[in-house]
């Protein structure tokens, strides 16, 4: 898709027009060994399903597992993949000392309309041979995915090119609401958003519902998608993730609409109304 020596076109033009961020074009395998890449996807997969597991009590699920492994080390690797028990802090990505906080904006907020409130999440695709970071942009009201994009790394980048496309394609929300993590606080994504007159709201301690909507997002995306497959490279992720989200969007009816209507059918209805 992406041609390095392409005559005319430099590999960031290439990616501008095939929407994909550039550090998935640079995707190379990282360093973890192949046990601890193994052990990554037993706990991404395990924390779906019991996100109150810290790093002890996820350590005594894979030794029960039978595998030998010690508490720290599963901390350091919970700690890589952004993942955070909810009874201890309600982020999935570390906050940025140096990066103002914005309150929380949602208490007792009726939410229901589209472009009312959108929010922003990142979480963990593990790979055959490492894994990469996947952010996605929702419009809370109606469940609609309006962007997304892939990394391998956690720099604001990929997060500020998918706030970029959402903006341009839908508008822009009210409110703003994401968590702490230092790629939402970081100036580049905030500017973006003071820009543009959005108000920017973050979640604070104790506040980790306010994700249930894209935490089931990435639950569905993982069961249906992720886990089937284990994606081989960074290109085949971005594909495959690309053809759920479509199916997720457009033809995938939600639970959470009557006459079996997918998120995008409702965004585009209530937009219209």
């Amino acid at each position: 898709m992406i041609h390095r020596d392409h005559p005319r076109l430099s590999i960031k033009r290439q990616c501008e027009l095939a929407s994909i961020a550039r550090s998935s074009f640079y995707y190379e395998r990282k360093g973890e060994s192949a046990e601890n890449l193994h052990l990554m996807r037993l706990i991404d997969r395990q924390f779906l399903d019991t996100p109150w597991y810290g790093s002890r009590q996820m350590a005594r699920y894979l030794r029960r597992r039978d595998c030998s492994v010690g508490r720290k080390r599963v901390q350091r690797l919970m700690r890589k993949m952004g993942l955070m028990p909810i009874y201890q802090a309600p982020r999935t990505t570390q906050p940025h000392p140096d990066h103002r906080v914005y309150p929380y904006l949602l208490r007792n907020l009726r939410i229901d309309r589209p472009n009312q409130v959108w929010s922003a999440d990142i979480t963990y695709i593990p790979m055959q041979r490492g894994f990469l970071y996947l952010v996605a942009i929702m419009d809370w009201s109606t469940r609609a995915v309006l962007a997304w994009r892939l990394s391998n790394t956690m720099h604001p980048d990929f997060c500020v090119e998918a706030l970029q496309e959402a903006l341009s394609r839908y508008g822009k929300p009210e409110i703003f609401n994401t968590d702490q993590g230092a790629q939402f606080t970081s100036d580049d994504f905030t500017r973006i958003l003071k820009d543009a007159g959005v108000r920017i709201s973050m979640d604070g301690k104790g506040r980790w519902t306010d994700n249930v909507f894209i935490e089931r997002l990435w639950r569905s995306l993982k069961y249906e998608c992720v886990y089937l497959r284990e994606f081989e490279t960074g290109f085949e992720a971005e594909r495959q993730i690309g053809n759920w989200m479509k199916y997720y969007n457009e033809a995938r009816p939600h639970s959470a609409f009557a006459d079996d209507k997918t998120p995008l059918e409702v965004y585009t209805e209530r937009m219209a109304a």
